[in-house]
């Protein structure tokens, strides 16, 4: 069996490729770091660092791998024609240079002759991810190509936490991975052609837009209300589990977690019931204290204008619960704590994109930053109830 892998990135190789290889795939990782695809065909195994709070670190190799280079469109084609299963996880803005040559491989096992479809594993916790993929695919395939009844497009929730390694880290061994112990893979039943593989870490679920909503909109959204709550109580906070230590800020992020997954259990009341929110809750406010993990704040709650985007995290769920006529006052908090967010790396630097925004966003005031940023309509609801109550908290026209 072979699993054909875009990304070999952190997620590609602590979580997919290392899920599928130890329950016997051959993976193929196709990435454009010609170094990882060099150190990948030279050992053909790499290490799982598994960091736990309660016990010592665990290595985890993974074997029967190899890497092909991204630019190698014709040996990623003859992978795929010959490959049971594939995956991507190369984030979204990497996947239009994914799909031709995902095209092109497709071609290529209808060409030789492939009977069975191919699955492939939308390995990237974006809402629409199947739809996003059939209309990326069917811009580089002839237009009377048979797309779904030759590819499946499996959507996925992924939960599994890595950090950020630094740079002694990768110096030390260019292929390890530093990874949390969560390992199960929630995926799209419907969205197989072939069979779902019988792995144990797979969770397949009938409704797979109620569990992408729940990774954004409680873990991603917990996640971001640590690190912006946590630098809002002490600048000098560095890992995430740091301002779980104080009660003040688990209450405020617990709080904001709980307003998003009742308007998730409201929007999703045949697939996610407030008993397993709240436990799913409780989970992860452990996971996110898991010291051994060494996340930092600076990773959790960069990259500003995407986190603090419409569809997002955070104000997704303010206008998620406002649909529903639910409070939202503690995300409403966590937003006005991120637009403050000025954390640095282990080298002081403040990522690019924030360090844009805290000089052109901040300054304009709240009320521009929500409408401008985070794409709020004034003349529509719920936008406009959204935007009173963030404002009905911080002052409206004061530069941040």
């Amino acid at each position: 069996m072979r699993l054909v892998q875009f990304g070999g990135g952190n997620i590609g190789r602590s979580f997919i490729g290392q899920l599928f290889a130890r329950s016997g795939y051959e993976v193929v990782f196709v990435d454009i770091d010609d170094a990882l695809v060099d150190a990948l065909n030279r050992e053909h195994r790499y290490r799982v660092i598994v960091k736990r709070n309660d016990a010592p670190d665990e290595t985890v190799w993974v074997e029967n791998v190899r890497g092909v280079r991204a630019s190698e469109r014709s040996v990623i084609a003859a992978e795929i024609a010959d490959t049971d299963l594939i995956a991507t996880s190369v984030g979204k803005n990497a996947l239009p240079h994914v799909f031709p040559a995902l095209a092109e491989g497709i071609e290529a096992r209808a060409g030789a002759g492939a009977t069975a479809p191919v699955d492939i594993i939308i390995a990237e916790n974006i809402r629409g991810g199947a739809a996003l993929f059939r209309a990326g695919l069917g811009e580089h395939l002839p237009p009377a190509f048979s797309l779904d009844r030759q590819v499946g497009l499996v959507e996925t929730s992924i939960g599994k936490m890595v950090p950020i390694m630094t740079d002694e880290d990768r110096a030390r061994d260019p292929l390890w991975v530093f990874a949390e112990a969560y390992n199960t893979l929630i995926v799209d039943r419907h969205g197989f052609c072939g069979p779902v593989p019988d792995l144990p870490a797979i969770k397949a679920v009938d409704n797979i837009n109620a569990y992408v909503d729940r990774k954004l909109f409680v873990h991603n959204l917990g996640h971001a209300a640590v690190a912006y709550f946590g630098y809002e109580s002490n600048e000098a906070f560095t890992y995430i589990w740091e301002p779980l230590t104080d009660r003040s800020v688990v209450a405020k992020v617990t709080d904001a977690m709980r307003e998003a997954a009742a308007a998730l259990s409201r929007e999703y009341p045949d697939d996610l019931t407030a008993e397993d929110l709240e436990e799913h809750i409780q989970d992860l406010l452990r996971r996110f204290a898991n010291r051994a993990l060494g996340d930092t704040i600076f990773r959790v709650g960069r990259d500003l204008y995407r986190k603090l985007g419409r569809e997002d995290r955070l104000v997704g769920a303010c206008l998620l619960a406002a649909r529903h006529g639910l409070p939202y006052s503690s995300i409403a908090a966590a937003i006005r704590a991120a637009v403050k967010f000025r954390a640095t790396d282990e080298h002081g630097i403040m990522y690019s994109g924030d360090r844009r925004f805290a000089s052109q966003e901040a300054p304009k005031g709240l009320h521009r930053l929500l409408t401008e940023v985070c794409g709020l309509d004034l003349d529509i609801e719920p936008d406009s109830s959204v935007v009173r109550r963030i404002l009905s908290g911080g002052e409206e026209e004061t530069a941040l």
